[in-house]
C-alpha cells in the first residue's frame, strides 16, 4: 500500500480542527480559527513523525497525553488547571466519538485499504469519507451533549450574576428558569427578571418605590427632576403571563451589561433588560432573579472574560 504524507497531513490537520471546534461548541468557548489551525497542525505533524517511527519516544502514552494537554492549551488557553482538565476530557470524548464514526464509515465502504500504525489509522481511502464521519460524528456529539444540558443538576440550576448601570453595579445569585422566555416587544432582547430590593443600590428609590405609578403614567410633574431623567430614556415595560395573571405589566430597564458566572466561565452580556419584580422570588430567600436557559445557550455571541479583567 502506497502512502502519500501530504495525504495524511491534510486528512489529520481537517480531523483535528473538526475535533476542535466541536470540543469549543460543546464548552460554549469563543473560538480563535488561527490557534484551532496550529493546534490541528501539530497532531497532524505528530501524526506523521509517529508514522514514520522517527523517535521511538512519539509512539508511547506519555507523549500522547503531553500532545493532547498541548492542543488543547494552544486552542483554548484555560486559565487555570481546572478548567484544562475539563477541556481535555471534553476533547478526549469528542474524539473517541468521531474516531468511531470515521472508523465505521472507513470499514464499510473500503475495509481493505485501512492501516493502523501505533494507534494512527493510514490508508488510501478517500478524504470525503474521513470528513464525513467527522460531520457525523460532530452531530452526534453536540445532540448528545445538549440532550445532557437539558438534565442539570440542581447545583447547576444557580449562577451568580453582576448586574451594572450607569458605572454602578450589584450582584446576586440568579436561577435558571427554562420557562422565563421574557423579552421586550420592541427590542426583542431577553429580559433577566431580578427582584426589586436587589436594585436599591443602583436605581434611585424614588423609581423603585413608584414602579405602578410609572407603568400606568401616574406620576406627578416632579418626578421628572434630573436625577430620574437619565434612567426613565433605559426602561421599558414588558408585558408578561403568569399564573393567576394573564396580562401582566412589568417596569424593566436595559442595563449596560450582565455578567454571568456559571460553570467556573464568566461571560458579558451587553443586549439585556432587567426587568423589576416587586416580590420575593424564592420563599427561602436562595436566589432573587430569573434568568432565562435561552440567554446561556446564546452565549456563543457573548463575551468571555477572566476573573482578573473586571
Amino acid at each position: 500500500m502506497t502512502i502519500y504524507l501530504d495525504v495524511v497531513l491534510i486528512e489529520n490537520l481537517c480531523m483535528n480542527y473538526i475535533i476542535l471546534f466541536a470540543t469549543g461548541y460543546i464548552l460554549k468557548i469563543k473560538q480563535s480559527h488561527i490557534r484551532n489551525i496550529i493546534s490541528a497542525l501539530l497532531g497532524a505533524i505528530y501524526a506523521i513523525f509517529s508514522y514514520m517511527q522517527i523517535l521511538e519516544i512519539y509512539s508511547t502514552i506519555t507523549m500522547k497525553i503531553i500532545l493532547s494537554v498541548t492542543m488543547v492549551y494552544i486552542a483554548y488557553k484555560p486559565k487555570n488547571f481546572k478548567l484544562l482538565i475539563k477541556q481535555l476530557i471534553i476533547f478526549y470524548l469528542t474524539s473517541f466519538v468521531f474516531g468511531g464514526c470515521a472508523f465505521a464509515l472507513l470499514y464499510f465502504v473500503r475495509p481493505q485499504d485501512i492501516l493502523v500504525k501505533d494507534g494512527i489509522f493510514i490508508g488510501t481511502y478517500p478524504i470525503k469519507i474521513a470528513l464525513l464521519g467527522a460531520i457525523v460524528g460532530f452531530t452526534i456529539t453536540v445532540i448528545a451533549f445538549k440532550i445532557v444540558k437539558t438534565k442539570l443538576s440542581k447545583k447547576d440550576m444557580f449562577c451568580k450574576i453582576k448586574i451594572y448601570i450607569n458605572e454602578q453595579s450589584v450582584e446576586t445569585i440568579a436561577m435558571i428558569d427554562t420557562g422565563n422566555m421574557l423579552k421586550d416587544p420592541i427590542t426583542a432582547m431577553p429580559v433577566i427578571v431580578v427582584e426589586k430590593d436587589i436594585l436599591y443600590g443602583i436605581l434611585p428609590n424614588k423609581i423603585l418605590n413608584n414602579l405602578n405609578q410609572i407603568i400606568g403614567g401616574d406620576v406627578s410633574q416632579e418626578f421628572y427632576e434630573e436625577e430620574n431623567i437619565e434612567y426613565m430614556s433605559k426602561f421599558r415595560v414588558i408585558p408578561f403571563t403568569s399564573i393567576g395573571k394573564e396580562n401582566g405589566m412589568i417596569l424593566g430597564f436595559k442595563a449596560d451589561k450582565v455578567i454571568v458566572e456559571i460553570h467556573e466561565n464568566e461571560e458579558i452580556i451587553r443586549n439585556i433588560i432587567i426587568g423589576i419584580y416587586d416580590k420575593n422570588l424564592s420563599k427561602k430567600g436562595t436566589y432573587s432573579a430569573l434568568l432565562g436557559l435561552d440567554i446561556l445557550e446564546g452565549s456563543e455571541e457573548n463575551e468571555p472574560i477572566t476573573k482578573n479583567s473586571l
